[in-house]
């Protein structure tokens, strides 16, 4: 079956290729299939590439390369003395993009932007769960359902958010994937056909490339946007193959069938770098991966059990087995690169003898579990397989028989959600604004339950911490209340913490532009390729 997805991706990509003779294009070799192609249904980077930072803009943006926020369809924006008001001043004669499937009539205004968040805040709006299984869990996880009183249209392009309390973080995300601005127009019509699934089809915005086909599980083509408000792109035709298997990845970088790819396998990176036609980038990752339990069932949902489990694995043999010592144990739920990370923590040790103890002492005897292994290679985890099956040989060593499960990749992203999910699952995050709060409440807050909190783990104690540290600018207070969540955290340890990783992207040296992003991001607005 490999073999043959394999030969269709690259049939696929042959065909596009050939229509794109005489433009200029750049392949990205991409390590997974998009979910869909509408931003705020999803929480994955993979649909992120494909989606948000190709096709959509946002009211603000993320510098290329770094955190800060920059206008994006929004030129300005003033906030009140009190924190709770966000007025932003759109860009004027920003068009969305012409396809296919639909020509606008109109410009972006407040209402495209009213639109695009109103479907996630509200659940009688008929857009709130067009997609069956869909929902906006991003929005709901970061509680905006609950901080955002009213949006409010000024003028056509004037629109006011106002905040039912003070929220320290807010602009940096509206920066973020899941507030993308998509065209009312279009859903408007989609609507009236009764075709309101085809917006996480064939998605329309206002981003640097417009949308032409995707061949499931192959290949997905886009084309510069010809009235991107900010300027036409300098590549014509841009192709993500999808390529799943990282080895194949780095085979087609080499054979030139690819101009750039994420996540090479850590036993290749020492070759593609003495390939003297790649360049390859690497930083320290804003990430961390994690096994998290499920709390809410026995015996998960007792503590002592949860570190007992922790200190039956050796997590610095799996730093070296799978990222060749490209990572570093993890200890907190941030990466140290953080502002607010907690060095005082004390890291659940190895210790086999002692986990058995603590175990016998729970009253834990004969525990079978499985652990959920990821079927794609993400930054934070390059080879969820083999992480567990590391795992599952430290776990028999205590007594603990570990059945090692895995789904295709959207479906494991669902099902792992369900707070009746059976065993632990290997999942992580890299950080989407630069902000804590986008690690420690987003995964582990109490609204994140049955979402992107996969530990189904809510303490109060915690959760005050984190509305605390919302509700003031101040760095400093934030940092304190940060710090102290983070020793609750492994007192408690929803998780355990595996690593934190560092990150590659191999690339041709006919590539110009392009920006390692902090945030996991890959971005091709900017990006060029000499011929």
């Amino acid at each position: 079956m490999k073999k043959i997805s394999v030969l269709l991706a690259a049939t696929a990509l042959i065909s596009v290729m050939a229509t794109s003779a005489w433009s200029k294009t750049l392949v990205y070799c991409s390590e997974g299939s998009p979910e869909g192609f509408d931003p705020s249904l999803y929480t994955a980077g993979t649909t992120f590439d494909a989606s948000s930072r190709t096709v959509y803009s946002r009211l603000v943006e993320f510098k290329h390369g770094g955190t800060e926020i920059e206008p994006g369809l929004a030129d300005s924006w003033s906030v009140s003395a009190d924190g709770t008001e966000y007025t932003f001043k759109l860009h004027p004669g920003v068009k969305f993009q012409t396809t296919d499937f639909f020509t606008p009539t109109r410009d972006l205004n407040a209402d495209d932007v009213i639109f695009s968040f109103e479907r996630q805040l509200k659940a009688d709006n008929p857009w709130n769960k067009y997609v069956e299984g869909g929902s906006y869990e991003y929005a709901a996880g970061m509680g905006f359902p609950e901080l955002i009183k009213s949006i409010e249209k000024v003028d056509d392009l004037t629109v006011k958010f106002t905040l039912n309390h003070p929220e320290a973080p807010f602009l940096a995300d509206l920066a973020m994937d899941f507030a993308s601005i998509v065209s009312k127009e279009y859903a408007d019509k989609l609507a009236a056909d009764g075709k309101m699934a085809q917006l996480n089809q064939q998605p329309l915005g206002t981003g640097p490339f417009t949308f032409v086909a995707y061949q499931p599980d192959a290949v997905i083509r886009y084309k510069a946007n010809e009235t991107y408000f900010k300027g036409k792109e300098k590549i014509d035709d841009l192709v993500f193959a999808i390529t799943s298997d990282a080895a194949v990845r780095a085979q087609k970088l080499k054979a030139g069938e690819c101009h750039l790819i994420p996540y090479p396998n850590a036993a290749d990176v020492a070759e593609l770098k003495k390939d003297e036609n790649l360049t390859v980038l690497e930083q320290a990752g804003l990430n961390v991966s994690y096994l998290a339990y499920n709390t809410l069932i026995a015996p998960f949902d007792k503590a002592e059990v949860r570190k007992a489990l922790n200190m039956a694995i050796n997590k610095q043999a799996i730093v070296d087995a799978v990222f060749q010592g490209a990572a570093a144990v993890a200890k907190n739920p941030i990466p140290p690169t953080m502002w607010s990370y907690n060095d005082a923590v004390v890291d659940d040790k190895y210790d086999p003898d002692a986990s058995k103890k603590m175990l016998a002492d729970a009253g834990v005897k004969d525990l079978k579990m499985k652990i959920w292994a990821m079927p794609v290679s993400r930054p934070y985890m390059l080879n969820a397989r083999r992480a567990a099956e590391l795992m599952q040989a430290d776990l028999a060593k205590v007594g603990v028989d570990a059945e090692i499960v895995t789904h295709e990749w959207a479906e494991y992203l669902k099902l792992s959600s369900d707070k009746n999910r059976d065993g632990a699952v290997i999942l992580g995050w890299t950080g989407d604004n630069g902000d804590p709060d986008n690690f420690m409440d987003t995964l582990l807050g109490c609204d994140a339950v049955g979402g992107n909190n996969r530990a189904q783990w809510c303490n109060k104690e915690f959760d005050d911490l984190m509305t605390k540290a919302k509700l003031t600018a101040d760095v400093a207070e934030r940092t304190k209340a940060y710090e102290q969540a983070q020793l609750i955290f492994k007192k408690e340890a929803p998780w355990n913490t595996i690593n934190h990783s560092l990150v590659f992207v191999p690339m041709s040296k006919k590539v110009s532009g392009f920006f390692m992003d902090p945030l996991g991001i890959h971005r091709f607005d900017g990006v060029d390729i000499s011929e």
